[in-house]
């Protein structure tokens, strides 16, 4: 009952029917002649913050994951392709580049540099276009004579390099880069029962590592690696599981003995969960990690600690987080890619469910 005596009106629970066929028309907007614009204010572009290596990758492996891409999505993959191949240069990538055309920054080995060989990995491996594909496989290979020293950007290098892996299962490269990238990351702590986390807090892109240890514990036949990676990311599951939805690790990050605070939620951690859960799906074949797959989705239809939707539907755009008020309404590159990202991954989960003989998922 409410305070007025009437009944209180619960929503239905959230189905995977609910989850909408990824929508591009807000990437499009954010996209011109030269790549893809990093901000926006609602959905209007702010052309004064420019581009980043980082979400032009991120746009490219999307429209490589696409098994149709129509032909206004085949030209904004040749737009990013050229854009990531003018930021190569040795020592790395480049990542800012502003609206004047002007690059920001030196090359280095940042977490862009791993975007940059994810998103050329997937390019070179997936791509309905043989001619991209040629060009994303030499870049992928220049850039991945590099190795960096921070585990997220060896993270998303590893992804790039499992990619191409997958293809080409004698791509000795590819194959070298993905061991390298799992000896960076580390395996869990056999110490702490409490703690199944080779580093000591939380922070962002935690979803990556342990796809990464699966990934390569799949591809190099590495058994340890294979099931540390599922441990680790079973055990972040449940981590960011409150009162049954996702909840994931927010700006700030989470430390053992500290209380979880929950908001500022970025769409990006809700698709790289959903990134490594259809990994784990993928590898095992085990249908419990579906459940996490749909967890991810339900996350951007308002199974979330705000319960609220986290898209605006007239637009195709993702709202940039979720505050403890409510949704951050600016909808940039990166939380409109981490939508599209998770609603490929809900169309793919919907055919596959739909040919089980429970009838699917809820």
């Amino acid at each position: 009952m409410t305070a007025s005596g009437g009944l209180r009106l619960v929503p239905p629970p959230i189905q995977l029917a609910d989850a909408p066929l990824p929508d591009w028309s807000h990437v499009a907007r954010l996209s011109d002649d030269t790549g893809l614009l990093e901000h926006a204010r609602n959905a209007i572009v702010r052309r004064e913050h420019g581009y980043c290596v980082d979400d032009v990758s991120r746009g490219l492996l999307l429209i490589s994951r696409e098994p149709r891409p129509t032909a206004q999505l085949v030209g904004l993959a040749e737009r990013y392709l050229a854009f990531l191949t003018h930021a190569q240069a040795p020592g790395g990538f480049r990542n800012r580049f502003s609206y004047e055309r002007r690059w920001l920054d030196e090359p280095s080995l940042g977490d862009w540099w791993g975007r940059a060989l994810w998103g050329l990995g997937t390019a070179a491996a997936r791509s309905t276009v043989p001619w991209i594909r040629r060009e994303s496989l030499n870049a992928f290979l220049i850039g991945c004579r590099e190795r960096s020293p921070w585990s997220r950007a060896m993270a998303f290098a590893g992804l790039g390099a499992a990619e191409v892996l997958r293809a080409d299962p004698r791509a000795t490269e590819a194959a070298e880069l993905l061991a390298d990238a799992a000896t960076v990351i580390g395996l869990p702590s056999q110490k702490e029962a409490e703690w199944v986390w080779p580093e000591p807090e939380l922070t962002y892109a935690n979803p990556a590592l342990p796809e990464v240890l699966i990934a390569a514990g799949d591809l190099l036949g590495d058994e340890t690696l294979l099931r540390s990676g599922l441990k680790m990311l079973a055990w972040l599951c449940r981590e960011q599981d409150n009162e049954g939805h996702l909840s994931v690790v927010p700006v700030g990050g989470w430390r053992p003995g500290v209380p979880k605070h929950r908001f500022d939620q970025q769409p990006i951690e809700a698709a790289a969960t959903a990134d490594a859960c259809a990994t784990a799906a993928a590898v095992t074949g085990d249908d419990r990690w579906d459940e996490q797959l749909f967890r991810a989705i339900a996350w951007f239809l308002g199974d979330n600690d705000g319960q609220t939707t986290m898209y605006d539907p007239l637009t195709g755009g993702c709202y940039d987080g979720l505050m403890a008020t409510g949704p951050n309404v600016n909808q940039g590159a990166e939380s409109t890619l981490a939508l599209v990202s998770t609603l490929q991954h809900a169309r793919t989960l919907a055919t596959r469910s739909a040919t089980r003989p429970s009838g699917g998922l809820a």
